[in-house]
């Protein structure tokens, strides 16, 4: 599997995508237009560790819905995620078996590596 969740609309995202360059056999998913499914998630946490891990607590949404005053449960980050694209953090890059999630320096120079 080759495929890169991202955010189209986000410039860091447009950036990024700029920067690496990914050739025509990756998928390329806008997140806003299509929201990743249940199964693809549940593949994600199996490759990162958490849910938490994946969630985006940038999201405007997390403080305005209150989330930064509660306590969450991974089956809370499960659901939100699910239930709005603006809670992944993206991009999620996919290269068979690797997975890079994130817009760290350090998630750039670590996908420059796989996408070659």
């Amino acid at each position: 599997m080759k495929r890169i969740y991202h955010l189209s609309t986000c410039t860091t995202n447009q950036r990024m995508l700029k920067e690496l360059k990914p050739g025509k056999d990756i998928e390329m998913i806008d997140i806003k237009e299509k929201n990743i499914d249940a199964e693809m998630l549940d593949w994600l946490k199996e490759k990162i560790g958490s849910y938490e891990a994946l969630f985006s607590k940038k999201a405007l949404k997390y403080r305005s819905l209150g989330l930064d005053k509660m306590n969450l449960t991974e089956e809370d980050y499960r659901r939100y995620m699910l239930e709005e694209y603006t809670f992944l953090k993206r991009p999620f890059i996919i290269m068979d078996d690797r997975v890079l999630v994130g817009n760290t320096k350090r998630t750039l120079e670590d996908a420059r590596g796989i996408l070659r």
